[in-house]
């Protein structure tokens, strides 16, 4: 009988350290879930140092905008070396593009595509004659064909 009283005794002489550790392991893990989301939701996600604080109802908005306005990998390298074109001749832009098709071979897909509104862009600014001198093959001939395309 002596055991059954050793054990009923220290149940009941469980203290206020025993009741502060299970209120901290049952409080704290709230605690950290609601400080860390929180966190999330103050930090600047938009890339925009002029929106500091980014609320909660923000993050559905701006990701929402941000998927709307990306665009696809062969799109952007499209718009740089046309812009690119504006200031060098196409063969520097022509070089420029197979630098990115070898450095990123996704981009071999749309690399005729890409070539040949080069070479239509190219007739714009120099002309079909001064253009065509430019081609070589670069993704096959296709710089040459949109430059056919564009005279023709």
């Amino acid at each position: 009988m002596k055991h059954s009283t050793t054990q009923q005794t220290r149940r009941g002489r469980r203290g206020p350290a025993h009741r502060i550790g299970r209120t901290l392991a049952l409080v704290l893990p709230v605690v950290l879930v609601l400080s860390g989301t929180l966190a999330v939701t103050r930090v600047n996600w938009s890339g925009n140092p002029a929106h500091s604080v980014l609320t909660a109802s923000d993050v559905s908005s701006v990701s929402s905008s941000s998927k709307a306005v990306q665009r696809a990998p062969q799109e952007v390298l499209r718009d740089q070396l046309l812009a690119e074109l504006q200031e060098k001749n196409p063969g520097a832009v022509l070089t420029h593009l197979q630098q990115a098709v070898n450095g990123r071979p996704s981009l071999a897909r749309h690399c005729t595509s890409i070539a040949r509104a080069l070479g239509e862009a190219a007739v714009r600014m120099y002309g079909a004659s001064r253009a065509q001198s430019y081609a070589r093959p670069v993704c096959d001939t296709s710089f040459a064909s949109g430059v056919l395309a564009a005279h023709g």
